[in-house]
Formats: C-alpha cells, sequence, structure tokens
C-alpha cells in the first residue's frame, strides 16, 4: 500500500482572492484539477519527504470562479490565484473545521502581493494591511493556528498515552495466559511476582486521567476517574504489595485478570475516538463488558481486604498507637472494616449506577429534536 504524501499548502485571502503556495520545488507538469467547491493537485517534485509524488485536495469554504482562477509553476514553488465567486471574507479555507497539518496559514502574504501575476486592484488588495482593514481578523488567524498546534499536541499525547496503557495490560494478560496455559492453576501464586511491577505501573499511569480534564485534554469530570483510580491503588499497593502472605492468594489472579480484561477494551475504544473511527462492536463492549466485571472485581477486593484483616492486626501495618508527638492514633484493621462497608454497599452501587447512566446515553435510543 502506498503512503499518500501531501505537501506544505499556504493560504491567504482578501475579500475577493484566494492564494495558494503549494512548497514544492521542481514540480514537472502538475495534475489539477479545479471544480466550484474543490481542488486536487498531483505532482512530482522536492517536497518535505523528498523526491516523491505528492497530493491533496481541499474542499472550499464557499464557491470560487473557476474561469477567474489561473496557477503558475517556477522552481520553488507552485502558486494559485483562486477567485471568489462571491467577495467576502471566509472564516477558514476548507470546508471541515478540523484542519490537515500541512495546510498552514501563509501570513506573509497578508501584507505583500509576493510577486503573484495580479491585476493592479488585486495586488492593491492583498497589499493593505489586515491589521488596519480588519483589527481582528489577523489575530483570530494566529490563534486559529496556535490553538490548531496545540490541539493536534494534546492529540498526539492522548493517543501515545492510551496505547501505552494498552499494550502494558495487554502484556499483563499475555504473561499470565501463557503462565496458566503452562502450569495451570499453579501458576497463581506466581502472579504478583511476574506482572505485579508492570500492573503498579499502569496503575500509576492512570493518575494522568484524573490530571486529564484539569488541563482540557479530555472531558468530564475529576471526582469519578479519582474515585476509581485511588480505589484500585489502595487494594493494589495497601492490600497487596505490603503484604507478602496476600500475594500469593489465587483471589490476586482473578483480580488481575478482571482489571485487565477491562483496560484492553476502554484504551482501544478511546484511540479510536482519537482517530474519528466509530466500531460498532468496539463501542458495545467498552459500555457492555463491566456489568459482569464490575461486580466480580469488586467481589475480588473485598475479599482480599477481608482477608487482609486479621494480617494487619497481626503486623499493625498502618497502624498508629497513642502516645506519640500528635496524639493521634489510627487502627487500620478497624479502617479496612469500614471500607469493606463503604465499597460492598453505597460504592458499588454509586459505580454500578454512574456507569449504568453512562451506558444509557451511548447505546440507549437517539432522542431526535423536532425541527421547527
Amino acid at each position: 500500500m502506498t503512503l499518500k504524501l501531501c505537501p506544505f499548502v499556504y493560504w491567504a485571502q482578501n475579500e475577493s482572492i484566494i492564494t495558494l503556495k503549494v512548497d514544492l520545488k521542481e514540480v514537472k507538469s502538475p495534475k489539477i484539477s479545479l471544480k466550484s467547491n474543490e481542488i486536487t493537485f498531483s505532482g512530482y517534485g522536492l517536497g518535505a519527504q523528498g523526491l516523491h509524488e505528492y497530493n491533496f485536495n481541499l474542499n472550499f469554504y464557499c464557491d470560487i470562479d473557476t474561469d477567474g482562477s489561473s496557477y503558475k509553476v517556477v522552481d520553488s514553488k507552485v502558486d494559485f490565484i483562486i477567485k471568489k465567486a462571491e467577495k467576502n471574507w471566509w472564516p477558514r479555507l476548507i470546508s471541515q473545521p478540523q484542519k490537515p497539518h500541512w495546510l498552514k496559514i501563509d501570513f506573509d502574504r497578508w501584507r505583500s502581493e509576493d510577486d503573484l501575476d495580479l491585476d493592479d486592484d488585486d495586488k492593491e488588495a492583498m497589499a493593505r494591511d489586515i491589521t488596519k482593514d480588519y483589527p481582528d481578523m489577523y489575530d483570530k488567524l494566529h490563534k486559529q493556528e496556535y490553538g490548531y498546534r496545540k490541539e493536534q499536541g494534546k492529540k498526539v499525547y492522548l493517543i501515545l498515552y492510551n496505547m501505552l496503557q494498552f499494550v502494558g495490560y495487554l502484556y499483563i494478560l499475555l504473561v499470565m495466559g501463557v503462565r496458566y496455559s503452562r502450569d495451570g492453576p499453579e501458576s497463581m501464586r506466581g502472579t504478583y511476582e511476574t506482572v505485579g511491577n508492570a500492573f503498579k505501573f499502569c496503575q500509576l499511569l492512570q493518575y494522568l486521567e484524573v490530571m486529564h480534564p484539569l488541563f482540557g485534554y479530555t472531558k468530564g469530570g475529576v471526582l469519578m476517574p479519582f474515585i476509581q483510580v485511588s480505589g484500585r491503588a489502595f487494594i493494589l499497593f495497601a492490600m497487596i504489595d505490603y503484604e507478602e502472605r496476600m500475594q500469593t492468594k489465587p483471589v490476586v489472579f482473578y483480580l488481575f485478570f478482571i482489571w485487565a480484561l477491562i483496560e484492553i477494551v476502554r484504551y482501544p475504544y478511546y484511540l479510536t475516538q482519537l482517530v474519528n473511527i466509530n466500531f460498532s462492536i468496539l463501542t458495545w463492549l467498552r459500555y457492555t463488558i463491566w456489568i459482569p466485571l464490575y461486580p466480580l472485581g469488586i467481589m475480588c477486593e473485598s475479599i482480599i481486604v477481608l482477608r487482609n484483616i486479621p494480617y494487619f492486626e497481626e503486623t499493625k501495618r498502618f497502624t498508629i498507637e497513642m502516645p506519640n508527638s500528635y496524639n493521634f492514633t489510627f487502627h487500620m484493621p478497624t479502617f479496612m472494616k469500614i471500607y469493606l462497608l463503604v465499597l460492598i454497599l453505597p460504592g458499588m452501587y454509586f459505580m454500578m449506577n454512574h456507569m449504568s447512566k453512562t451506558r444509557s446515553n451511548k447505546l440507549g435510543p437517539k432522542k431526535w429534536k423536532k425541527s421547527c
């Protein structure tokens, strides 16, 4: 499969003209198609990726006058002068709101005719200082270009983050599966020793999901992600990592399997949403798989807490007794009992109710608004 290469294209406008500069050198006999609302370009030349065949297609924001438009091929670029069908300022060049990364704003041409073959009236129009004629337009374009780059940076970061988490949880599942197929139930004893560090790494990374809404990277609240991530962290670090006797129990294997199974569906779903691809089966799994797995996960977490109570009674780990300089006491086994009651009753209801509403909003029947 041949990868389509697009050259950098720079654009500017006035009320009647659009100019395009294709950053491609040594182009010979390019193939160009200009329609009332579209331009298609194909040419072999020297661009950002070297000597290759470059192509691009743009659907204009409004109609253009094809008869009054022209282009010129020079050694270092291909210049287009495109007449608008009606004189007015376009809020953007293309019809779709998402701008491709190779389309740039040609800020220099907003105040210079740049040796184009324009009529005298058009040269005067292109040479006008946009900051004087349209005081808000120039700043708006700068902000638009910066905002697009910032948005692209967010998207790249989120793709890398979700890909890393998917690979991490997939690795955990594969290792657990291979060990179980080889050693059977005996492999459960060594689950934490084998994949515990990988699980702790992925779990710590999930705290980034709490901060994403704060930074504007994702939509949604902060409280629910914080409760979910912190609940898992408490079980993983306080209940399992600090108690070696719990690490060899089969319930740890089952809990890790449930957690990882949820995540290898969730992160691919987020990835497909970031690249605007919709797989109905993946969407259905994302908002359905929790129905059996969440109760099973909460049951495994409850078993771990319950079985740890006598261990923490014995070791007094995390327990603070009087007297001390802070005049404060804390009994960890009592806290675990309270946590267990909160986790099983209101915690489980709160979580399941939230997920049920989310599923209903995503997979439920669409509500159509009556047109006026």
